[in-house]
């Protein structure tokens, strides 16, 4: 068997903490209770993640949360804010600054960007 054909112990877990986090997206979690729940030590899981994905938990998180709202943006008209509390953020101004950080516009501008291009895919 080929070495990248193998299947590490860091590589399952991290593929666990990836389920976790997508299951869990709209709620609020600590880096303890993933830790917990896929029972290992949580500065482990931190290390673990990083390695094998190139980011850290809370980067997945929001990488998550923002390709969820990247789908409402595109296929509903609900406000932003409305948007940033079902993909799990308690502040719209929280959420439109992860927004912007990971796609590098706000999310009501991507909004826009998206319909004036006729582009009305996700791009998720």
């Amino acid at each position: 068997m080929a070495q990248e054909d193998k299947i590490t112990a860091g590589s399952l877990l991290a593929k666990q903490a990836v389920c976790y986090i997508r299951e869990h997206s709209g709620q609020k979690f600590s880096l303890s209770e993933i830790a917990r729940a896929l029972f290992v030590n949580r500065n482990y899981l931190a290390r673990v993640f990083r390695q094998e994905t190139g980011v850290t938990l809370l980067q997945y998180h929001h990488f998550v949360r923002c390709k969820k709202a990247k789908k409402l943006l595109a296929e509903t008209d609900l406000p932003v804010a409305e948007i940033s509390a079902a993909v799990g953020y308690v502040s719209p101004a929280h959420f439109s600054h992860q927004f912007k950080k990971i796609t590098g516009c706000a999310p009501s501008l991507w909004r826009t960007s998206r319909a004036e291009s006729g582009d009305l895919s996700s791009g998720v």
